[in-house]
């Protein structure tokens, strides 16, 4: 419109495109402010594209005449003017527009009704005057979309519904979200913290290691756990994100992708974490690796992560990025009576209990560590290895007759005799626990609760 504005955005307008121009704001005073020797309405400059010259000032204070506004106050309106006129042009209705001025302008109403009518008088010079033949505007039509209730959404906020909805599906009456903040994934954490009131802990670590950690434990003991971060926060979460793998725990962890490599920039979008994604762990650690499109899309795609997770009692990463995290698009509000259910159950007894085939034959009939039973099971295997270790721990006392060496007991006789004890046990002092390792204490039955 303006010298200015001409300087800096014409490199952005493709030949053919049109250009307005205010020809007011073309005086010699500011055309030497804006970088220009000479006028560029009267050289080559604008020739590649359709110039259309207009008084935008003079319309402009032709239309406000009426309210009494002073030169600078009507000078201001200038902008309605041209808006009404690219209202016309590209097809568009004007009533938000005016809405949205009457909003803001509730305190003044005298501004607000001036530039209502330079809004209208703009679009009312685009349907009487007669425009340059070259001049052409673009109607986009109206889209075709289901009827329905529709919302403005982010991938963030559909993200997080995504996962209190799949938590819900599962029927896992907690989940645990544990994070560190690092851009672009920190709207998660923000976004879920506010959703304490649908069973969601949130979590926010010292560093990634600890965010994951968290979520495992939650994993562990019955809960759904939750992590998230970018790209170079899940590479500090890979040796954890190994343990949940080999220990078979569902586990979600949302990698929200920026540039790398390395710490990258993080306010750069890249997608480029899948391999990191598949084969960025030591050893052979599979897991499922799922990726969302759009940002509603996310809130499908974060059930299937918890569906998955439940059913395979595995680690799922889900993919999503910086643009998708913040992005927004209309979304239409689901039937929740026609979300995917998909209930888990809870295994308590230890008898009888081999978690591979319990998963082939009932898959998902189990969440919480397979080698753990409820209170009061009997049987558990477990409790005789948890002793026998202890005693390895332990010298003194008499092993069971599991064959295995007492190399350890040897080795305290023989520093004991060394030192000119009497007998072979080494005396301990009050509180003291040997190695300091006390595994009694793990051996009891513990009950796959919540937090």
């Amino acid at each position: 419109m303006n010298p200015a504005a001409l300087k800096v955005e014409l490199k952005s307008l493709r030949a053919g495109g049109t250009v307005v121009v205010d020809t007011d704001a073309f005086t010699e005073r500011n055309l030497l402010k804006a970088g220009y020797a000479k006028n560029p309405l009267d050289g080559p400059e604008l020739a590649p594209y359709r110039l259309l010259p207009l008084d935008i000032a003079k319309l402009t204070h032709a239309a406000v005449e009426p309210f009494g506004l002073t030169a600078r106050e009507s000078t201001r309106c200038r902008n309605m003017w041209a808006l009404g006129l690219m209202l016309w042009m590209y097809g568009r209705e004007k009533e938000a527009s005016v809405q949205w001025l009457e909003k803001k302008f509730g305190k003044e109403p005298n501004l607000a009704k001036a530039n209502v009518a330079a809004l209208n008088a703009g679009h009312a010079f685009g349907e009487t005057a007669e425009m340059p033949s070259h001049v052409v505007g673009y109607t986009v039509p109206k889209a075709q979309v289901p009827a329905g209730t529709y919302r403005t959404v982010t991938g963030a906020e559909a993200l997080s519904w995504g996962l209190v909805a799949g938590m819900q599906a599962a029927g896992i009456p907690r989940m645990v979200f544990g994070s560190y903040p690092i851009t672009p994934a920190s709207p998660l954490l923000h976004i879920l913290a506010k959703l304490k009131a649908y069973g969601v802990v949130t979590f926010q670590a010292e560093d990634e290691i600890a965010a994951i950690c968290s979520a495992i434990g939650a994993a562990y003991a019955g809960s759904l756990g939750v992590t998230s971060s970018s790209g170079p926060g899940v590479a500090l979460k890979g040796e954890a994100l190994g343990l949940a793998i080999s220990a078979e725990l569902p586990l979600v962890l949302v990698n929200s992708q920026r540039a790398g490599p390395s710490t990258g920039m993080p306010t750069k979008t890249e997608q480029s974490d899948l391999y990191q994604s598949v084969y960025g762990r030591n050893a052979d650690s599979p897991l499922a690796v799922i990726a969302s499109s759009t940002p509603h899309d996310c809130f499908e795609v974060a059930i299937e992560a918890v569906r998955l997770a439940t059913k395979y009692m595995t680690p799922v990463i889900l993919l999503t990025d910086g643009y998708l995290a913040n992005a927004a698009e209309p979304w239409s509000l689901p039937d929740l009576s026609k979300l995917p259910s998909f209930p888990v159950k809870f295994r308590t007894e230890a008898a009888g209990f081999p978690p591979v085939r319990a998963r082939s034959a009932n898959a998902g009939a189990r969440l919480g560590h397979p080698r753990y039973a409820g209170a009061g099971a009997s049987g558990g295997r477990h409790r005789e290895e948890l002793r026998q270790r202890a005693h390895l721990l332990r010298p003194g006392q008499p092993p069971e007759n599991d064959g295995r060496p007492r190399r350890q007991d040897q080795r305290h006789r023989e520093r004991h005799s060394a030192a000119g004890g009497g007998s072979g046990r080494r005396q301990r002092p009050a509180g003291d626990r040997g190695l300091g390792l006390d595994l009694r204490a793990h051996s009891r039955s513990r009950s796959p609760a919540p937090l």
